[in-house]
């Protein structure tokens, strides 16, 4: 029996769904994990309550739905059922500033749902480039990623997280400094090894 037009769109779909998925998951596991970015994240990156969407729209209503939706998701679940969740944008906001005027949009939108305190966003971009940094400076990598991504995190989870850690306003610095002893040409060696 031979598939349908439908059925082969969806197989294409489902296939950049899960190639999205994978390089974020390695990703993660290098960098986020494997370099302890992030020393909070070992946990839940290994565990079912890690949430990755992958959202496949380009317009921007559809990425703004993907992401009300998302919010929707951990308001309504437990911790224990979604810790937290990477809204991954493999086929949008492939400029940064329009990445960045996204984002702007979605921290007023926690605003006016009240969920200031509940729910924190943290920003990554294949280009992330912070403001009054030289552009190849290596500082830049600790918020970069394979695809535009709006990370959803629970307040409370952050803060027993930080309460429980000794100088936590140390970790940017360290990690700057842990991508700088790596250098640039490693670093760009370790993304393209992601697939």
């Amino acid at each position: 029996m031979r598939a349908s037009k439908g059925d082969t769109a969806d197989t294409e779909k489902d296939s950049v769904v899960e190639a999205t998925e994978r390089k974020t998951r390695a990703w993660l596991a290098a960098f986020v994990v494997g370099l302890n970015l992030c020393p909070f994240a070992r946990p839940v990156v290994g565990s079912d309550a890690l949430r990755i969407e992958v959202c496949q729209a380009t317009d921007p209503e559809g990425i703004a739905r993907a992401l009300v939706n998302e919010i929707a998701v951990i308001q309504n679940a437990s911790e224990a059922e979604v810790a937290t969740t990477l809204v991954v944008f493999p086929n949008a906001l492939t400029e940064f500033e329009a990445y960045l005027e996204f984002l702007d949009n979605a921290e007023l939108l926690l605003e006016e749902m009240n969920l200031q305190g509940v729910l924190q966003l943290a920003s990554f971009h294949p280009d992330y480039q912070f403001a009054g940094e030289p552009v190849d400076a290596t500082s830049h990598f600790t918020n970069r990623a394979p695809f535009p991504i709006i990370h959803l995190l629970r307040e409370a989870m952050v803060t027993r997280a930080l309460d429980g850690f000794p100088n936590p306003e140390e970790i940017p610095e360290r990690n700057i400094l842990t991508l700088e002893g790596l250098g640039h040409e490693r670093i760009q060696a370790m993304l393209a090894a992601l697939g």
